[in-house]
């Protein structure tokens, strides 16, 4: 379940990613009102998904650090920590820019989510900002985390990759 989550995640993340950069220069029109929606409708999704993981996280034990350098070991602490906070921080701070700009979002056009934060264009101005610096912050973690992965594939040959694919174990 953990492996599973983590790539659900990843890909969700990835994606979300992806359209807010695109999105946020298209002319105003209905494919950018409908990306706009996806965007948020992937945002929330993150959002619950993440709630699930740190529940799963919390509730069963994680296989044993690799063995590598106290540094190291702190590092993917602080960066795994990091990268949780940001699954949070950075879905909240688009619901309360989108709630803030005076912008209900209805999770896949069915379920109207309340506005947690009152219509006001200063405070949006803000949340946008930092919404966006969330995200790019998220982004340098997730590139740092690929980083790591690749260097325990390539260099260290510690089967970190082995054990965090997706693919069932042969053997």
């Amino acid at each position: 379940m953990a492996i599973a989550l983590h790539w659900l995640l990843a890909l969700a993340i990835v994606g979300a990613f992806g359209v807010g950069i695109y999105m946020v220069d298209l002319p105003f029109s209905p494919s950018r009102l409908k990306l706009y929606n996806w965007h948020k409708w992937a945002g929330v999704s993150i959002l619950a998904l993440s709630g699930f993981r740190l529940l799963w996280r919390l509730t069963h034990k994680q296989p044993a650090d690799l063995p590598m350098p106290a540094w190291q070991a702190r590092a993917a602490h602080l960066t795994h920590l990091l990268m949780y906070l940001l699954f949070f921080a950075l879905p909240l701070a688009g619901w309360a820019y989108s709630s803030a700009a005076g912008f209900p979002i209805v999770w896949f056009g069915v379920l109207p989510l309340p506005d947690f934060v009152p219509v006001d264009k200063a405070l949006a101005e803000t949340l946008k900002l930092s919404h966006k610096l969330l995200a790019y912050g998220l982004a340098g973690l997730v590139l740092m985390h690929i980083a790591a992965a690749l260097k325990h594939q390539v260099v260290d040959r510690d089967g970190l990759l082995a054990r965090m694919s997706p693919l069932p174990k042969r053997g």
